[in-house]
């Protein structure tokens, strides 16, 4: 499908001809310098409307089932003591997972208006060599010796290894089970932002930096420079509870938290 844009008017039907599976992973995602008009819009029009297009043509040509990359954001922004499951209300809170949602209510419309199976995955923050965002910049900071004021932080957060979610894709493209499903997905193992720095920190081979600091005093500091999402995701818990996946298809995550971090690490170094 390359050269083709994910939009509301895309004409999908010469690259669907033939193909039984889609698996659609394409998105507008965050945006540093977000230099549109109406970022809802756009997350609206790319995320929203351009995948019912492609959902819609995928219909008209055949395709059997159609595998969605949604978000965990579908599901909110954090948990509190209770991780989340796929039959939890969706509470998004940012235009990018609100949008996803919009995409899995369109998908299901059409699911039940047609004989395609959908399938879709919530997936928390994905990483894997190179991998960008918020953990290509933690992981620079433990690189460089910044130091980091989160040696106070008490949380846990999940977290899915690209070779994971693979593996779990491979899995739903003809599981039977996988039919119409909506799946969590993670490494299977929580771990602390505190805990997180100091392995990143292990397998650079640096000492992880660490200092105490009040967490009401992080989150203060950055509503101010406007970065209220970012301590979040570092100082608050976001945790997924896979058990309904693992019992539905009778899968696991076949690579260790340990061994896919140390491969991230080690694989962003030699990029």
């Amino acid at each position: 499908m390359a050269g083709l844009g994910l939009e509301p008017n895309t004409d999908w039907k010469r690259a669907l001809d033939g193909v039984s599976v889609v698996v659609h992973c394409a998105a507008r995602v965050h945006m540093l310098n977000d230099a549109s008009a109406d970022p809802a819009v756009e997350f609206r029009r790319v995320n929203a409307e351009g995948t019912a297009r492609l959902a819609e043509q995928a219909v008209q040509c055949g395709v059997r089932r159609f595998v969605f990359i949604s978000s965990i954001g579908v599901n909110g922004a954090e948990t509190f003591g209770s991780p989340f499951t796929a039959e939890d209300a969706p509470a998004p809170q940012s235009l990018y997972a609100q949008s996803k949602y919009e995409a899995e209510v369109a998908l299901r419309k059409i699911e039940s208006g047609s004989g395609m199976e959908i399938v879709i995955i919530r997936p928390p923050l994905i990483y894997g060599p190179g991998a960008p965002g918020n953990f290509a910049r933690l992981l620079r900071a433990v690189r460089f010796g910044i130091p980091l004021p989160l040696a106070s932080v008490v949380n846990q957060r999940s977290f899915v290894a690209i070779d994971n979610l693979v593996d779990l894709i491979e899995t739903i493209l003809s599981h039977p089970a996988a039919r119409n499903r909506t799946l969590l997905v993670s490494d299977g193992e929580d771990v602390s932002t505190p805990q997180l720095v100091r392995r990143m920190a292990h397998f650079l081979g640096r000492r992880a930096r660490l200092f105490p600091m009040p967490v009401s005093l992080i989150r203060a500091g950055a509503a101010l420079l406007g970065k209220r999402e970012l301590a979040q995701q570092l100082c608050g818990s976001l945790q997924v509870d896979i058990a309904g996946t693992r019992a539905v298809l009778d899968w696991s995550p076949p690579v260790e938290f340990d061994l896919a971090l140390r491969k991230a690490v080690q694989g962003s170094l030699a990029r």
